[in-house]
């Protein structure tokens, strides 16, 4: 089988606004750190792959150049936009194929595996809702629609375009965290920072 060379492009929201929907159960300044970590933890995932972040964030960008990724600036256009047009960019570079991992993937790893020689490749989450990771050549006429129901979505869309599509399931890569139901998975919690284990807020959290 041919051997693929991709890179990793990571769409990453302001980290201030990120995961709102923890509000029950974490601070802002915890739902901060918390995003970040993630996206630390998916960028070292692609190991020695390059790494481009779609933002809009000032603090973003700072964070993925400091890390070395390459910023890919879309501004005001929401994560749809963001990703169609960051590949689109990253095919007027003579990139040839790409992996779009979501930040919020505490157990990301080996992003490398999931390219597969001209095949849009789809890992959904463990609901078999979202699309965790999707990669695929840059030249197919894909497009991204992220939000509830985007795997079966984005199944359907390379379906019925006759895109060649393989699925992916991941038990790390399937990982997410949205939900405070999420921070209790057990695959999560075999990972979280100690500071969040013991969380005062969320009991459930503290592994006394």
């Amino acid at each position: 089988m041919p051997s693929v060379d991709p890179v990793v492009l990571v769409p990453v929201k302001a980290f201030a606004d990120a995961k709102a929907r923890l509000a029950p159960v974490l601070s802002p300044a915890e739902r901060e750190a918390l995003a970040r970590w993630t996206a630390e933890r998916v960028l070292a995932a692609a190991g020695e792959l390059p790494v481009f972040v779609a933002c809009d964030s000032d603090s973003v960008a700072e964070w993925a150049a400091a890390h070395g990724a390459t910023v890919l600036w879309h501004p005001g256009v929401g994560l749809n936009a963001a990703v169609n047009r960051s590949v689109a960019d990253l095919r007027e570079r003579d990139v040839r194929h790409v992996v779009v991992a979501h930040g919020d993937l505490p157990r990301a790893a080996w992003l490398a595996g999931v390219a597969l020689p001209g095949t849009i490749t789809l890992v959904p989450d463990s609901r078999d809702d979202g699309t965790n990771v999707i990669a695929l050549p840059t030249h197919l006429p894909f497009q991204f629609a992220y939000g509830s129901g985007s795997f079966r979505r984005h199944l359907a869309a390379a379906v019925a375009a006759g895109l060649p599509v393989a699925v992916r399931r991941d038990p790390l890569l399937a990982v997410d965290i949205d939900t405070p139901d999420d921070l209790t998975h057990p695959l999560v919690q075999e990972v979280l920072p100690s500071w969040l284990q013991t969380n005062l807020a969320n009991p459930t959290l503290d592994r006394r």
